[in-house]
């Protein structure tokens, strides 16, 4: 019998087939250590799931002590009991295997249900919409149930961080313009999963944003690499690489084909890529495939000029909802230009903290007067327009507003790097320009990721030298950023 579809394996699939395959699949051997910040992940998503659990005020079966097939005939047993309530049940049917954290019952049957550490939804309170990931767990769970004939219909609750109760209607329409179902979607995911699993479905391994945090990143990469896969051109992801495989397999390929063979009037033979696209993507392959290839600007880029630069860079903590780092490496024209970094930091994640960083951090930049500020995407903006709703006595909005001006604020990245710039690298992360340019954090495994995890230590062990640590790597990210803007500054123009 092959491998059972689970929840889990639902969820990967959504956000990289090739997980799947090579979770069943893989050389072990080749796996990566396991993300400190998975791992931290895991174990506060295990401590909140239990601390929702001990504080409902209702009667529930508890389960999760067992485990196996001892659990899933207790579930049974449960189930035919009518209990109100099943915590950490364990069901199965066919090649179909799920363990909900919640099964409640509704009218004669169940609806299944899972408690998540993070947004029941994506998008906003007023405009949120499903997670995918989240449904197609749900969805299984759902499948089982109508399997044994238990089921009260296609719906599934989640329970998140902010406390609410989200419904996953899976039998909705998505959207005006996207009449298929989660329902639907579920059914599409359930066939892949068992073509991986029949080794009838070939899978490849892609480069995106998430990778660097899967057990299997090095092995991925070391296999892109040595195919030349077209995920290694900078923006060309897996849905464009899937489009264009049957007419180019390789960077090299691509960039010695002649683009105008995959254009058809106005349009490419590439479903979801357009003209302009392409000829940007060929480009790419073109710098990346080139020996002598340098970076470039495409066209001239004006930037502000101040006798005081400032580079500016935050760390949150997406767990617990709060911004607990304000860095700021400034330099001074005509001083040897002499660096020094400031840092407003959160020595305890309370809102009195954060407020008080919040508006130290704005205070420094009001008594800075006339400067340039250079950030890198818009992250900082977003988290600063939240910070002054949470605490709107810091700043007005028109003050902030003010302040993100591009004429004294620029975004390196979305302003300079996308637009403007073309780079011999498989990515656009400041990680990647920065070093490209020659600079080198001091920690050896720099990440955003790390650095949340490395505050929760600081937040549970009061070590100085961790918080030493998170300082010294928003100092590097600060001086990363400042690196980038006289790199930017030297590029040729070729138009």
């Amino acid at each position: 019998m092959g491998a059972q579809i689970t929840g889990s394996m639902l969820y990967d699939l959504v956000h990289c087939p090739h997980r799947v395959t090579m979770d069943l699949f893989g050389d072990t051997s080749k796996r990566d250590e396991v993300n400190p910040f998975i791992q931290l992940l895991w174990e506060r998503g295990n401590a909140f799931e239990r601390n929702v659990i001990r504080a409902l005020e209702i009667p529930y079966v508890d389960l999760s002590r067992y485990a196996g097939d001892e659990k899933e005939r207790l579930t049974e047993e449960a189930i035919r009991r009518g209990e109100p309530l099943i915590y950490s049940g364990r069901i199965q049917s066919d090649d179909l295997l799920g363990d909900p954290d919640l099964l409640r019952r509704e009218g004669d049957g169940y609806v299944p249900g899972d408690i998540k550490s993070g947004a029941g939804e994506v998008g906003s309170e007023d405009d949120g919409r499903p997670k995918k990931h989240y449904a197609m767990q749900l969805a299984l769970y759902v499948d089982i149930l109508e399997r044994k004939g238990l089921s009260a219909g296609r719906r599934g609750f989640i329970w998140d961080v902010n406390g609410r109760e989200v419904t996953y209607d899976l039998a909705a329409p998505q959207g005006v313009r996207n009449p298929r179902t989660l329902w639907d979607e579920y059914q599409v995911y359930l066939a892949t999963s068992r073509e991986i699993i029949a080794r009838s479905e070939k899978t490849l391994p892609a480069y995106g944003g998430t990778c660097k945090l899967c057990h299997w990143y090095s092995a991925c990469l070391d296999e892109l690499q040595s195919t030349n896969d077209l995920t290694l051109i900078p923006e060309l992801g897996r849905s464009k690489r899937d489009a264009m495989v049957e007419h180019v397999q390789t960077i090299q390929e691509f960039a010695a084909s002649e683009p105008s063979r995959f254009i058809a009037g106005r349009k490419t033979v590439f479903p979801g890529i357009g003209v302009g696209t392409l000829g940007k993507l060929h480009q790419r392959a073109c710098l990346l495939v080139d020996p002598d290839g340098t970076p470039y600007l495409k066209e001239p880029v004006e930037l502000p000029p101040s006798a005081l630069e400032i580079f500016f860079d935050i760390e949150v903590d997406p767990m617990r909802d709060i911004c607990y780092l304000h860095g700021f490496v400034e330099r001074r024209e005509g001083d040897n230009d002499r660096e020094r970094y400031v840092a407003f930091f959160t020595d305890t994640p309370t809102p009195e903290e954060e407020e008080r960083a919040f508006a130290e951090a704005w205070q420094y930049l009001q008594e800075a007067g006339q400067c340039s500020v250079y950030y890198y995407s818009k992250y900082e903006r977003t988290i600063w327009r939240k910070l002054r709703e949470k605490y709107p006595g810091v700043c007005t909005e028109e003050e902030l507003e003010q302040f993100f001006d591009p004429g004294n604020a620029v975004d390196l990245y979305f302003d300079v790097v996308l637009p403007k710039t073309e780079w011999p690298t498989k990515d656009y992360s400041i990680k990647t320009l920065a070093k490209y340019l020659g600079f080198s954090w001091r920690d050896t495994h720099p990440s955003g990721a790390a650095s949340i995890e490395w505050f929760h230590r600081w937040v549970d062990s009061g070590d100085l030298e961790i918080k030493q640590r998170i300082l010294d790597y928003n100092e590097d990210d600060c001086r990363a950023t400042r690196v980038l803007l006289d790199g930017i500054r030297v590029l040729p123009v070729r138009v």
